[in-house]
């Protein structure tokens, strides 16, 4: 699903115009990346939770040329669903 598709749907969904879904969308992802910045655990109760982890430094290849590299520490962001999210995805049949 696209951006533009869940803002379809969640107009269609609740109402509101598609303009008014595109800036609470666009309110939540700033929200989400202020909140990170400052506090590396974001939990959504009933969607999961997103934690800023640190990446270490390790040893890699680039695939175009098989030459090893080292591939610098970095700091990415995991998520890791609710039980909520979880039951209803394994109930799909």
């Amino acid at each position: 699903m696209t951006k533009s598709e869940l803002v379809a749907q969640v107009s269609d969904d609740t109402g509101m115009s598609k303009s008014q879904v595109q800036k609470v969308l666009e309110s939540i992802i700033e929200t989400t990346i202020k909140t990170l910045k400052k506090d590396p655990r974001f939990p959504i109760f009933g969607l999961g939770v997103f934690q800023v982890v640190k990446r270490p430094k390790r040893k890699g290849r680039n695939p175009r040329t098989g030459q090893p590299l080292i591939v610098k520490a970095h700091k990415a962001v995991k998520f890791k669903a609710a039980k909520k999210l979880k039951e209803a995805v394994n109930s799909v049949k």
